[in-house]
């Protein structure tokens, strides 16, 4: 198994927006650089969101203007809709995800509209992004699982998959947003989007809440899949889910690949120090194995440091 992967870092985003105590810009910037420096080219910086709902992600914009252009590194945001499209925009974003839920509840409950509404909030976005050249990804939460209706049909993930494509994402990132995959669940989840979507478009979000993400990741690598995202320090954790740990670590991931012989361009150590100075901002210790393992008894990360 050597085939490279990339990994796409959503610590800054889909990680500290789910962390009770909220960072400055200026760190968020600061962990993008080591992040960066570690040798990550994805690195998901901020959410243009109301802060009125998400103040973890306030200043989002400043994160960006505060991040140097790179020849081969990539900062993408989240947008929501087509007003945070345009700040997007005015902040200079080059690259954006859009979210689509698999699940009809979850979709209602978690952004009060019905799939088929997200796809029509989507298409603005979409018109915008294609105006000013901005490449567009697409997350499908939901797809193993809904803390409303349970297992999830794959072909409801397939069909809003596909759609995510047909109305130009770039890429398709398939989200387990409550954490309960299992191995052979997630490659079934896999081959089924595959036929509707070519793989090498498809990358893969697994949430670590029954300590099954690094199992899913390696079952969906045996089926073709070169994209996953992770975050730092395992960053994180998800309101609809009790006891979630959060996001896959990408220590744990990168610690995994490398002894798979992945190519990935990632320095572990140096990713470690990213680790580390974020989880002193946030006053704990990360909640990674690897990180543990190899720096844990430094003791950084704790308050009163």
């Amino acid at each position: 198994m050597a085939t490279p992967v990339r990994i796409v870092e959503v610590g800054p985003r889909d990680g500290l927006q789910n962390e009770p105590r909220t960072v400055t810009p200026a760190q968020r910037v600061a962990l993008v650089e080591a992040l960066v420096a570690s040798g990550l080219t994805t690195v998901e910086a901020g959410s243009f969101v109301s802060p009125k709902w998400v103040p973890q992600m306030a200043g989002s914009d400043a994160v960006l203007r505060g991040l140097p252009a790179r020849d081969g590194i990539r900062y993408p945001v989240l947008v929501p809709n087509l007003k945070g499209m345009e700040a997007a925009v005015a902040a200079g974003a080059r690259e954006v995800a859009l979210f689509v839920a698999a699940s009809e509840s979850f979709s209602r409950r978690n952004i009060n509209c019905s799939i088929g509404e997200s796809f029509e909030r989507a298409l603005p976005v979409m018109e915008m992004a294609k105006a000013h050249g901005i490449v567009v990804r697409g997350y499908v939460s939901c797809v193993l699982g809904c803390p409303y209706e349970g297992e999830v049909a794959l072909p409801a993930v397939a069909s809003v998959a596909e759609r995510l494509v047909g109305i130009g994402c770039s890429e398709v990132s398939l989200g387990d947003t409550i954490g309960v995959g299992t191995p052979a669940r997630a490659r079934r989840m896999v081959e089924a989007v595959a036929k509707a979507v070519p793989i090498d478009r498809l990358a893969i979000h697994f949430h670590d809440t029954r300590g099954q993400a690094l199992a899913n990741v390696l079952a969906c690598l045996e089926a073709g899949i070169s994209v996953i995202d992770s975050a730092a320090g395992g960053l994180g954790g998800c309101p609809y889910a009790a006891g979630a740990s959060g996001n896959l670590a990408t220590e744990d991931l990168l610690y995994m690949l490398d002894g798979l012989g992945v190519d990935t361009g990632v320095d572990l150590d140096r990713l470690l120090d990213a680790v580390a100075f974020i989880a002193h901002g946030l006053g704990r210790p990360p909640r990674s194995k690897v990180y543990a393992a190899l720096r844990g008894d430094r003791g950084e990360g704790q308050s009163g440091r």
